[in-house]
C-alpha cells in the first residue's frame, strides 16, 4: 500500500519541482531586464529588436544613414574593432520635432498645444491673460504665414509656464495626452501623438537593440515632450528632456524652495515660471548637465540642432557622426524645399550626413495615412 502511494506520488512531485525551478528562472529573467532596462516589457522590445540592417526596412536600398548607421554601428560594437566604444558610452542623442515626429502642421506640437489652451479650452480661455492671448495670436500668423516671429521661443516658452500654472506633473501630463489624441489637421488617418516618422522609430528601436542609450533632447517643454513621445518613442521619460519650467510643493506660496520643506500632503506642481529654452548652446549644455557623457551620434533636422551635432562629432574620443534630416518631400510631408537646401549646404560644410525625407525613405506615417 504505502509503495503504491510512493509510485503515485512522485511523478507530482517531480512535475512540481520542475515548475518551481521554472517560476524562479523566469522571476530571475524578469528581475534582471528591469533591472537594466527599465520595465520587463521594455526590455523584451530591445532584446526581440532586430540588430541587423534589415531593422531599417523603411528605408531605401541607397539612403546614405542606412548604409553609414549600419556600418558604424558593426564597427563600434565589434570588440576587437579599433573604434568599439564601451556600452556605457553608446550615447545617441536625438532633437524630436522635424526630427522624430512632423513639426509642420501647421506648426509644432506645443505651439498648438498652447493656442488650444489659449483660445479654445472652454475650461480656461476665459482666464487667458493678455500676454498669453497675444503669444496665441502671434502663433496663428505663423500658422498661416509660416513665418516664424522673431523672439517666439521665449514668448512661447513664458506662456507655456503660465497658462499651465498650478497643475500637478499628472495633470499636466493627463491633458497633453488628451490633445494628443486629436485627429492632425493636414492629415487623414493618423492623431497628433500618431505623426511620428516611421523610419526614424525603426533608428532608435535599432540603437536600442545595440545597446546604445537614446536620449531625446528637444526645444520643447520637458513635459509636453514626455507627454507626446511617451509609448511612441521606445526609451524611458527619463532619457526625455526638453525646455524647462520650475516646479514647486502645492503648499510653497512664495517661499523660497530653500526655505521651505515638502510635506507629506504637498504634491509638486508648475510654478508659472520659465527657465530655459533647449535650443543650440543650450541643447549642449544640458547634456553636460543631465547625461555628463559626450554622445557619439546625433540626430537634428535645424539650426538649433546645429550646436548639439558640433558637439558630438568634434574632439571626440569616439568614433561620432551626426545626421541632420532634409524635410524635402512636398508630397508626403509638408516640406520646404527652400530650408530644405539651407540644409544640405550646412550638412556639407559641417560634416553632417544629410536624410531626404523624399527619397530616403519608402514610408513616413504608413500607408493608412494621406495628406489632406
Amino acid at each position: 500500500m504505502n509503495s503504491t502511494k510512493n509510485k503515485t506520488a512522485t511523478p507530482w512531485k517531480i512535475i512540481s519541482a520542475v515548475l518551481a525551478v521554472a517560476l524562479i528562472a523566469v522571476s530571475c529573467t524578469w528581475a534582471f531586464t528591469a533591472n537594466n532596462s527599465g520595465t520587463p516589457e521594455t526590455a523584451s522590445v530591445y532584446q526581440s529588436a532586430d540588430k541587423s540592417e534589415d531593422a531599417l526596412s523603411l528605408w531605401t536600398k541607397d539612403a546614405k544613414l542606412k548604409t553609414e548607421l549600419t556600418n558604424y554601428v558593426k564597427t563600434v560594437t565589434d570588440e576587437d574593432s579599433k573604434d568599439f566604444i564601451p556600452v556605457e558610452n553608446r550615447i545617441a542623442v536625438f532633437d524630436m520635432d522635424g526630427t522624430l515626429c512632423c513639426e509642420t502642421d501647421p506648426g509644432y506640437f506645443d505651439h498648438k498645444l498652447l493656442y488650444h489652451r489659449v483660445m479654445e479650452d472652454p475650461d480656461y480661455k476665459d482666464k487667458a491673460s493678455k500676454e498669453e492671448i497675444a503669444v496665441a495670436k502671434e502663433i496663428k500668423s505663423y500658422f498661416e504665414t509660416g513665418e516664424y516671429p522673431e523672439g517666439m521661443d521665449i514668448k512661447h516658452g513664458k506662456a507655456v509656464a503660465t497658462a499651465f500654472k498650478g497643475m500637478t506633473l499628472d495633470e499636466f501630463d493627463a491633458y497633453v495626452k488628451d490633445y494628443r489624441d486629436e485627429a492632425m489637421q493636414g492629415y487623414a488617418g493618423m492623431t497628433n501623438g500618431q505623426a511620428f516618422y516611421k523610419p526614424m522609430l525603426q533608428v532608435v528601436d535599432y540603437l536600442n537593440a545595440n545597446d546604445f542609450k537614446v536620449y531625446i533632447v528637444s526645444g520643447t517643454d520637458r513635459l509636453i515632450t514626455r507627454g507626446l513621445a511617451e509609448g511612441t518613442v521606445n526609451i524611458p521619460v527619463s532619457q526625455m528632456i526638453g525646455s524647462d519650467e520650475l516646479f514647486v510643493a502645492s503648499g510653497q506660496g512664495d517661499e523660497d524652495g530653500l526655505d521651505y520643506t515638502f510635506t507629506k500632503d504637498d504634491k509638486v506642481v508648475t510654478s508659472g515660471e520659465f527657465v530655459i529654452k533647449n535650443l543650440k548652446m543650450n541643447k549642449v549644455a544640458v547634456i553636460e548637465q543631465e547625461i555628463g557623457v559626450q554622445p557619439v551620434l546625433s540626430f537634428g533636422n535645424s539650426s538649433g540642432d546645429c550646436a548639439m551635432a558640433n558637439f558630438v562629432i568634434n574632439n571626440n574620443k569616439y568614433k561620432a557622426a551626426a545626421f541632420m534630416l532634409c524635410c524635402d518631400d512636398t508630397e508626403r510631408e509638408n516640406g520646404n524645399t527652400e530650408k530644405a537646401d539651407k540644409m544640405y549646404t550646412t550638412c556639407e560644410e559641417n560634416g553632417y550626413t544629410a536624410v531626404s525625407m523624399k527619397n530616403d525613405w519608402t514610408t513616413i506615417y504608413g500607408d493608412n495615412v494621406t495628406k489632406k
